[in-house]
C-alpha cells in the first residue's frame, strides 16, 4: 500500500480539496514544488499535488468527484 496522486493543479484548488478530504477524516499529503521563495528570479509556478493512501481511495472518491463537478 502506498500513496496515490489524486490532484495536480493550482494551489488554491489543492488547498480547498485537501480541506474537504480532511473533513471526511482522510489524511492528505500535499507536495508543492514551487521554488519561487528560494529563487525569486524564477517565475515558473509548478502544480501542487495531493496524495492519499490507496486504502482511503474508496472513501475519498465521492469527495473528489463532488469537488471536480464544482469547479
Amino acid at each position: 500500500m502506498g500513496l496515490i496522486k489524486i490532484f495536480s493543479g493550482e494551489e488554491i484548488l489543492a488547498v480547498t480539496l485537501k480541506e474537504r478530504l480532511e473533513e471526511s477524516d482522510i489524511n492528505v499529503v500535499i507536495r508543492n514544488n514551487n521554488q519561487a521563495n528560494v529563487l525569486p528570479s524564477i517565475q515558473t509556478a509548478k502544480a501542487v499535488e495531493l496524495f492519499i493512501q490507496e486504502i482511503d481511495f474508496g472513501k475519498a472518491n465521492p469527495v473528489i468527484e463532488e469537488f471536480r463537478m464544482s469547479i
